[in-house]
C-alpha cells in the first residue's frame, strides 16, 4: 500500500493479475477481478491452511517518518487505528469495497524506533514512548470490538529494537505487553558494513574478545527486555536469513574485529547478501570459520567478510529459544533461504522435537 511518495506497490498488493505458474493454487488471476496480487495470493495460502494467521505489518525502517505524528493524540490515534482496521482487516481496498475482507487477520507494528533515531527525515518526539503505549491500547480495544462482530480474536504484535538504549527511550516495558499478543526481537544488524571494522551482525552471546563494550547479541536484546518486564513466552527471537559483510579487510587472522575498507559487493545493496548465494561462498575459495561459545559464525577468504547465520547456527538459536522459554523465532526473510528450505526446516527441526 502506498506509504508516501516512491513507496507502496498498490498494483502489487492487489491489482497485479498473477499467472497461474505464479499462483498458490495455480490458477491464473482474471485481469478486473475484485482482488488480485498478493493479497489474492495470501487468500488462497490460508484456504490451503486454515490454521495460518496473516498479519499486516505497519512501518519499518523506511515507512516509519511520520509514526509520531498518528500516535500523538487521542483523535489521531483513533483516526489511524479505524483506518488501519477498515483497509486491511475489512478489506475496504481503493475501488473495491470489502474485496480484501479475511486476508489479515491482524496488525503487527514495526516503528523504528519512538523517540530514538531511525532513518534520517523521521518524526521524533520525547512523548513517543508514551504514545506507544496508548497506540497499542487503542489497537487493542478496537480489535477486540472488531473481533465482536466476527467472533474472532484479532493478534497485536510489535517488532522492537536489540538496543538497550532504544528500549528505554522509547518504550514503556511492562506496560506494552498488557496490550501484545506477542513481540518479534530485533536478532540482527548488530553491526554491519556502515562501521569500518568486520565484525558479527547476529551472535547468540557478546564474543569473548570483543572489541566493542558494551556489545550487542540476541542474549544481549533478550535479557534486557526480560528485565524491563517483557513475559518469556511473549517475546519472539528474529533470525536473520542473510548475511553482513566487509571487503578490504586487513590485519591478517581469521578477520574478525579488523579493519576494512567499506560494505562488500553484493547481489542487491552492498554488504547485504541472502544465505542463499553466501552457502556457496564455501566452495569458492572462502573458508568458515564458528564461535560455538558466542554462537555465530563467518566467511572469510583473506578479503572479505561474511558474517551470517547457517544451520549450525540456527539450530543452536533454536535450542536457547526453548532453554530460555520464549515465544517462538520470527524470520527476516524468507526469500533468503535456499531452494530446499535449509534454514525454516532447521527452525522447525529445532523447535518442535527433541
Amino acid at each position: 500500500m502506498d506509504g508516501g511518495p516512491g513507496e507502496g506497490d498498490a498494483w502489487a498488493d492487489y491489482q497485479r493479475p498473477v499467472p497461474a505458474e505464479e499462483s498458490v493454487d495455480g490458477i491464473a488471476d482474471a485481469p478486473g477481478q475484485a482482488l488480485n496480487g498478493n493479497f489474492n495470493q495470501l487468500a488462497k495460502l490460508k484456504a490451503k491452511h486454515p490454521q495460518l494467521k496473516v498479519l499486516i505489518s505497519l512501518g519499518g525502517w523506511s515507512w516509519s517518518t511520520y509514526f509520531s505524528n498518528a500516535a500523538r493524540t487521542d483523535a489521531s490515534r483513533k483516526a489511524f487505528v479505524a483506518s488501519c482496521i477498515d483497509l486491511y482487516l475489512k478489506g475496504n481496498l481503493p475501488g473495491a469495497p470489502g474485496a480484501g475482507a479475511g486476508v489479515f487477520d491482524g496488525v503487527d507494528l514495526d516503528w523504528e524506533w519512538p523517540n530514538w533515531d531511525g532513518e534520517p527525515g523521521n518524526v521524533i518526539r520525547p512523548e513517543d514512548r508514551e504514545n506507544f503505549t496508548k497506540l497499542l491500547a487503542e489497537f487493542r480495544r478496537q480489535l477486540d470490538a472488531y473481533g465482536r462482530t466476527t467472533r474472532s480474536h484479532h493478534p497485536l504484535t510489535a517488532f522492537l529494537p536489540a538496543n538497550p538504549a532504544t528500549m528505554d527511550a522509547g518504550y514503556e516495558g511492562r506496560k506494552i505487553f498488557k496490550y501484545l499478543d506477542f513481540a518479534t526481537v530485533q536478532g540482527y544488524d548488530f553491526h554491519g558494513g556502515w562501521e569500518t571494522r568486520a565484525n558479527q551482525q547476529s551472535a547468540l552471546r557478546v564474543p569473548a574478545d570483543s572489541p566493542d563494550n558494551p556489545d550487542f547479541s540476541v542474549e544481549v536484546a533478550v535479557d534486557g527486555w526480560i528485565v524491563r518486564g517483557a513475559p518469556r513466552a511473549k517475546l519472539v527471537l528474529g533470525i536473520p536469513y542473510y548475511g553482513r559483510g566487509w571487503t578490504g579487510v586487513t590485519g591478517g587472522g581469521n578477520g574478525l574485529f579488523q579493519p576494512a575498507a567499506g560494505p562488500a559487493p553484493a547481489t542487491f545493496e552492498a554488504g547485504y547478501e541472502d544465505y542463499k548465494n553466501l552457502k556457496a561462498l564455501a566452495d569458492n575459495g572462502y573458508t568458515v570459520h564458528r564461535d560455538l561459545r558466542a554462537g555465530h559464525a563467518w566467511l572469510f577468504d583473506g578479503t572479505t567478510l561474511w558474517t551470517y547465520d547457517d544451520p549450525a547456527v540456527v539450530l543452536q538459536k533454536t535450542l536457547y529459544i526453548r532453554r530460555a522459554g520464549l515465544g517462538g523465532a520470527m524470520i527476516w526473510s524468507l526469500d533468503g533461504d535456499d531452494d530446499n528450505a535449509t534454514l525454516t526446516r532447521t527452525i522447525g527441526l529445532g523447535l518442535t522435537t527433541w
